[in-house]
């Protein structure tokens, strides 16, 4: 087990779920639902130290999950960066930032669910509701 998948744990034992959306208000994050567009699912901001994920309207159930985890893995993982001003100032990998925030997204979203003996990955993440171009993250 990594530091997310226990990180992860700790936060369904605490809150007694794995819904995201439950997780993120009761750490006082304020979960906005906004037009958007066409291209964004979500982001997270964290203005004069309240912090905020913002969630695209027209998102299905399981984007509207995934997009608040996403942004909540931002939070947990990447406090304080600022991923516009590292896209046009650093070196530092955003991709890197991106992939960390989809894998905790998809940890979060299987939760306490095993994998059943024989099971395949594609089989048990399917059971666990996560569409099959999303494994990679897993």
């Amino acid at each position: 087990m990594d530091s997310t998948d226990h990180a992860i744990q700790r936060l369904i034992k605490t809150h007694g779920t794995n819904d995201p959306f439950r997780i993120a208000t009761q750490n006082n994050i304020v979960v906005l639902f906004e037009e958007l567009g066409k291209n964004i699912w979500g982001y997270y901001a964290c203005i004069n130290r309240i912090p905020s994920i913002h969630i695209n309207n027209h998102l299905d159930d399981f984007g509207t999950k995934f997009a608040i985890a996403h942004e909540f893995g931002h939070h947990k993982l990447h406090p304080g960066v600022n991923t516009p001003f590292l896209r046009k100032n650093t070196l530092f990998s955003i991709d890197k930032i991106e992939r960390e925030a989809n894998h905790f997204a998809i940890k979060l979203m299987v939760g306490n669910n095993q994998p059943e003996y024989g099971e395949t990955k594609q089989c048990f993440l399917l059971r666990c509701g996560i569409p099959e171009e999303f494994h990679v993250f897993y």
